[in-house]
């Protein structure tokens, strides 16, 4: 007998047909994630629903739905991206009134659908903080902006945040485009008037800069071409003059026939004349000849023939873009649960790596200086004679605090379980340790959005399975903490990685060279690299259709760029794997405990001011 439908099945399938019915696409594909909710073509992405059915979880679920739908059914792309503007500002106005517009005729059109959009517009603020913000110069102008249209067009309040937002902006919005906006009534149900009608508002606003070439004037230049190549025909097709015409000119006199061709010679010279002085003027000495278009640039530095499919939908976010903020703090109390029988270890390592870190910038002065720090040596020289000079000393500037230090987190399906717990615990321990002795710390985790490829691979297939695609999955590069932020602030991030179904496969190469190339954007003298992985890099829908060999030659090439430019300094760690293969400053462990012993005078050596010192620490032993 089979088991009963729990009532969270019954719901997504009622939900994705009743979102089938309003997008009126009876093709489109429905499915549920804890991956952020996306429309690509005919699939689309929902929230994942959990079987307790929290009233919160079902509205934004049917919110994000109907958004979805009513922008599959009163949106065409191809109009879209006519009238789309070039800069990135533009760009962002342009996309949130056109999805303020679907979202307002849906609402006219079916009531029922305004308020469930209502709920993931209050989700999307809460996450956002938009309750918050105070000053305009804090509130982001392209949510704004669709919120106000959302807002005339329906005349519904909005939730408090987004209303909050609104507010801050809509004097001023109101201000330049208010004499645009009053014509919203009639180009709300026709695309192509309301992209024209949201260009001018654009412009209104002081971004016109940004639209780049109206797409009406370049239709309106080839309408004037095709009408002069139309008259040009109609001249060539004329017909011949009559026979009497003929006859007058042939009884025109001698001279005056004579004359005539001298004319049109002479007019036919100078014709001649003026173009070929017009060619000398345009044709370029071979020297100074156009050159033709570069090709396009390798998508890997380290390896020119390293090629990706498409990079169409790979994305860099933020990890609390990933997850509410309270689930981000659930996560992390769970995370501390994991280090509740390590505390011991771990104090032990954070005071002992500190110690250590911290005797290495010993304090060094500068005497009998006129100003600075007053010199207590001398105190008794300045109580008797306040005028006494060269009382004061000065602190020396330290390189060792001039560094910054990236954590590379292998985020992959294989590091399931007790190895991503000990990955968040050294990010954690090493992010807090190394903060305290003032060098910055950047936290990064690099995963795939899907398994088996994702969109990458669909897209591949239905341009017939070309060979050799190269990369073939959606990468998903994530920033848990960035170096300029304080840890307390990125500290629920790291519980993220205790997500379900956040880890999936790893392409560690590509990952490698992103992190490579946001620490050489970075001020500081001194840039350190660890990455900490299990081992290979794998991904299934990739290596399918590739040589055996492709992630990991590339990942091999990536590290050997690295050492071999010295701008990075590389180091790695195993978690449970030896990946001294791979990286020539390695070592291995296999449970947290061992951090102690095997990473105090690693990490130590790493910031070791002698390079003598230094370099008889460099090679690094695997524990375990």
């Amino acid at each position: 007998m089979s088991q009963p439908e729990s009532p969270s099945e019954s719901f997504k399938k009622a939900l994705a047909e009743a979102t089938r019915v309003l997008a009126d696409d009876p093709d489109m594909v429905v499915s549920y994630s804890v991956d952020p909710p996306g429309l690509a073509g005919e699939t689309m992405r929902l929230p994942q629903i959990s079987r307790r059915m929290t009233r919160a979880e079902v509205m934004l679920a049917r919110g994000t739905a109907d958004a979805f739908a009513l922008r599959r059914r009163y949106h065409n792309d191809a109009t879209h991206s006519r009238y789309c503007p070039q800069g990135q500002i533009a760009r962002d106005i342009y996309e949130a009134l056109e999805t303020a517009r679907c979202e307002a005729v849906g609402a006219r059109t079916m009531p029922g659908t305004a308020g469930n959009i209502d709920a993931k517009i209050a989700a999307e603020a809460d996450r956002r903080g938009y309750g918050q913000i105070t000053e305009a110069n804090d509130a982001p102008l392209a949510p704004a902006a669709g919120y106000l249209l959302r807002h005339l067009a329906t005349g519904r309040e909005l939730p408090p945040g987004a209303n909050n937002v609104m507010r801050l902006w809509q004097e001023h919005i109101e201000k330049e485009a208010g004499a645009t906006l009053s014509g919203l009534e009639s180009a709300l149900r026709d695309q192509a008037a309301f992209a024209r009608l949201s260009r001018q508002v654009i412009a209104d606003l002081g971004y016109g800069d940004q639209l780049g070439d109206d797409p009406d004037l370049d239709d309106d230049d080839q309408e004037d071409d095709s009408q002069g190549e139309e008259d040009q025909d109609e001249s060539d097709s004329a017909p011949e003059e009559d026979e009497d015409s003929q006859d007058d000119r042939e009884s025109q006199p001698e001279d005056s026939r004579d004359e005539g061709g001298d004319a049109s010679d002479a007019q036919v010279t100078m014709d001649q004349t003026a173009d070929a002085e017009l060619t000398d003027e345009v044709e370029m000495p071979d020297g100074d000849a156009p050159l033709e278009a570069p090709p396009p640039a390798p998508v890997s530095e380290a390896d020119p023939d390293y090629t990706v499919f498409t990079t169409e939908y790979d994305e860099e976010i933020r990890a609390e873009d990933l997850a509410e903020p309270t689930e981000l703090e659930r996560l992390r109390a769970y995370l501390d649960q994991q280090l509740d029988p390590l505390k011991g270890a771990v104090s032990r390592l954070a005071n002992k790596l500190q110690r250590r870190l911290q005797a290495q910038q010993n304090r060094s002065w500068e005497f009998d200086r006129e100003e600075g720090i007053l010199d207590a040596g001398r105190l008794a020289r300045v109580v008797a004679n306040p005028t006494t000079p060269l009382s004061f000393k000065i602190e020396k500037d330290m390189e060792f605090r001039d560094t910054v230090v990236t954590l590379l987190l292998d985020n992959s399906g294989s590091m399931r379980g007790r190895p991503i717990s000990i990955a968040a615990i050294c990010a954690d321990v090493l992010a807090r340790t190394l903060e305290r002795c003032a060098v910055k710390v950047e936290i990064l985790g690099f995963t795939t959005r899907a398994w088996k490829g994702g969109q990458s691979r669909e897209a591949w297939l239905n341009l017939g399975r070309p060979q050799l695609p190269g990369r073939l999955n959606d990468l998903r590069h994530i920033i848990y903490k960035q170096a300029d932020a304080p840890w307390r602030r990125a500290r629920p991030n790291l519980g993220l990685m205790m997500k379900e179904g956040l880890l999936k496969e790893n392409i560690d190469g590509e990952a490698l060279e992103w992190a490579h190339r946001r620490m050489l954007g970075r001020p500081e003298a001194r840039k350190i690299l660890m990455v900490i992985s299990d081992g290979a890099p794998v991904d299934d829908s990739t290596l399918s259709v590739n040589p055996a060999n492709y992630l990991e030659k590339h990942l091999r090439d990536v590290i050997a760029m690295v050492e071999r430019k010295k701008q990075v300094e590389l180091i790695a760690i195993g978690i449970g794997h030896d990946v001294t293969r791979y990286y020539s400053r390695a070592v291995t462990i296999t449970d947290v405990e061992q951090l102690a012993g095997a990473m105090t005078e690693q990490l130590a050596n790493l910031f070791e001011a002698d390079p003598r010192k230094r370099a008889r620490g460099a090679g690094l032993r695997r524990t375990g």
